[in-house]
């Protein structure tokens, strides 16, 4: 009996202590509110529609009137012609920009880092991350205005006697086309993150550093990036996760019928089938297979990450 009443008196003063921490530190709770009410909504509340991936939709009936027909959807959209090439492009397209596109913020901090002067440093950092805000919409017209028939490059040309090059229709300039303006828009924001790392390192060790003679090169290759490495590791370990979804919003506004062969990824596939065609419960299937693979690559990078460096995201 006295046990049961310890035990009670020790949840309240748990509780109270709960409660009071959480009216102590309110105006965060408060601040984090529209946050949490957002991410429910666009992130937990369309988990509801997974049930679609196993059923025939029936409009009249909802989606939890629909019958449920097992994994006939996913033979089904394995069975379509067209799946495994854009399966094949997605692939490619996500590597590439991995390969291409991931160390780039990191070469760009290392430089931001070694520029002295503040104010040149600050408007690098302001034209660099600037991209990053413009919508994919907006990127495509700049892209059209440099690369287009009427473009800056191929009057260029014109104005040398060239002939004009098609870049937006060729399967050949795509790929690159896709990779590059990638790097644009995203390279300097994720910098960032890799020069708050920076920020951290203790100038005591570069100090050490130059007493021993050590010059740049060595400082970067010796103290840098072994200090960086847990946050190289866990980026890593992201964008991993996100190698079968090779950009939707960028793909759908840059590519067109011309360079399908090329361009055309399982999501903007998806979309087409999906939202134009009305086969809701063949888009969510080929979704739901996507990130369920997204998910066992960013659960098998993680454990090789530990494994290999000792960090990881959990």
């Amino acid at each position: 009996m006295r046990v049961k009443q310890n035990a009670s008196s020790l949840r309240m003063v748990k509780k109270k202590t709960t409660l009071s921490r959480i009216m102590e530190y309110k105006s965060v709770y408060l601040m984090m509110l529209p946050a949490i009410i957002g991410f429910a909504i666009f992130n937990y509340a369309p988990l509801y529609g997974i049930q679609l991936a196993f059923k025939e939709y029936w409009v009249m009936e909802g989606i939890a009137g629909s019958p449920w027909v097992g994994f006939e959807n996913f033979i089904e959209i394995f069975q379509l012609e067209k799946f495994w090439e854009v399966m094949g492009n997605t692939l490619i397209i996500s590597f590439e920009k991995l390969i291409f596109g991931f160390p780039m913020p990191i070469i760009l901090a290392l430089l931001l880092n070694e520029v002295y002067h503040n104010k040149f440093k600050k408007t690098i950092q302001t034209v660099v991350y600037l991209p990053h805000f413009v919508s994919w919409v907006i990127m495509y017209g700049v892209i059209y205005a440099l690369l287009g028939s009427t473009g800056v490059v191929n009057s260029f040309f014109v104005n040398i006697g060239e002939e004009k090059i098609n870049f937006l229709s060729n399967p050949d300039y795509f790929r690159p086309m896709v990779i590059i303006s990638q790097i644009w828009k995203n390279a300097g924001w994720k910098s960032i993150i890799y020069l708050a790392a920076l920020a951290g390192i203790d100038p005591s060790l570069y100090e050490s550093a130059t007493v021993d003679g050590a010059n740049r090169w060595k400082k970067m290759w010796h103290i840098t990036l072994p200090s960086i490495l847990p946050t190289i590791s866990t980026l890593l370990i992201l964008d991993c996760g996100k190698l079968m979804t090779a950009g939707f919003d960028q793909i759908l506004n840059l590519y067109n019928e011309a360079v399908y062969e090329v361009g055309d990824i399982v999501e903007t596939y998806v979309y087409r089938i999906g939202v134009t065609k009305g086969q809701y419960e063949s888009a969510t299937a080929v979704n739901l297979f996507l990130n369920v693979i997204n998910l066992f690559i960013l659960v098998a990078v993680n454990k090789i990450s530990k494994k290999v460096s000792g960090t990881g995201l959990y």
